[in-house]
C-alpha cells in the first residue's frame, strides 16, 4: 500500500518567486528521501495577469525550469489536477505530471510576454508532448487549448466533473507501485522520441534484466 502522499497546490495567478522554486525544491527532497513516498497530488489552478514577468530575472527562470525538470524525474508517480484557467506556474507543473485530469470548463494558456507568447520550457513540452502542429497556436499566438482540444491532444487523461475525485480513485489504483521502477519506466519513455532503436536496445534490456531478477526474487521469498 501507498504509505504517503505528498500534495503540492499552485496558483498560477501568482508570480514566479523564489518561494515557488523553494517550495517544490522542499517536496522533492522529500519525495526522494523518505522511505515510503510513492506518489505526488498536484493541484493546479490559475493563469497569471498583466504584468505577470515584473521582477523576472534570467536566473530565477532558469531555476524553476531546473527544478521543474527535477519534479518531472521523481520517484515517486504524480497525478495532477486542474479546473479553469491554467497558465502560468500552474501549466509548468501540470505538463510535469505523469497522469493529468482537467475539469470541462478548463483552458490551458501559454503567457503572453512582450507581444508574444513566453518562450519558456512550457512551449518546449506542449510540442513534445502533443507535437509542433497541433499546438502551434498556442504556441506562437498564446491561444488558449480548451479541455476537449486538450484531452484529444492527449495533454489531458481525462475529463472529470470533480478532477480531485479523478486523482483519489487513481492513488488507489497506484497502491503498491514502486516509484523506483516507475522512474525506470517513465525514462524509458522519454528516451522513446529522441533515441535510436539501437541506443535504447542497451538501456531496455537492462530495464528488463532488473524487473526479472525482481521478480525471482520475491518468487524466493
Amino acid at each position: 500500500m501507498l504509505s504517503e502522499t505528498l500534495t503540492l497546490t499552485i496558483d498560477g495567478t501568482e508570480p514566479l518567486t523564489p518561494a515557488s522554486v523553494r517550495e517544490i525544491d522542499a517536496l522533492c527532497d522529500r519525495a526522494e528521501d523518505e522511505p515510503g513516498v510513492a506518489l505526488v497530488t498536484l493541484r493546479v489552478t490559475g493563469a497569471p495577469g498583466e504584468g505577470w514577468a515584473d521582477g523576472l530575472t534570467t536566473a530565477l527562470v532558469t531555476k524553476w525550469e531546473r527544478v521543474l525538470r527535477r519534479l518531472e524525474r521523481l520517484p515517486a508517480a504524480t497525478i495532477a489536477a486542474t479546473s479553469g484557467d491554467c497558465g502560468g506556474t500552474a501549466l509548468d507543473v501540470f505538463l510535469t505530471a505523469d497522469i493529468r485530469f482537467a475539469a470541462p470548463d478548463t483552458r490551458l494558456r501559454v503567457p503572453l510576454h512582450a507581444d508574444a507568447a513566453w518562450p519558456g520550457m512550457t512551449a518546449y513540452r506542449l510540442v513534445q508532448q502533443a507535437g509542433a502542429a497541433r499546438v502551434r497556436r498556442a504556441v506562437l499566438l498564446g491561444l488558449p487549448i480548451e479541455a476537449s482540444d486538450a484531452l484529444a491532444l492527449g495533454l489531458v487523461d481525462d475529463l472529470a466533473e470533480d478532477p480531485s475525485e479523478a486523482v483519489a480513485a487513481t492513488a488507489k489504483q497506484l497502491a503498491g507501485l514502486s516509484g523506483k521502477e516507475l522512474a525506470i519506466r517513465r525514462q524509458l519513455l522519454f528516451d522513446a522520441t529522441s533515441t535510436s532503436f539501437e541506443d535504447a536496445l542497451g538501456p531496455r534490456l537492462a530495464a528488463c534484466d532488473r524487473a526479472l531478477r525482481q521478480g525471482r526474487q520475491e518468487a524466493a521469498a
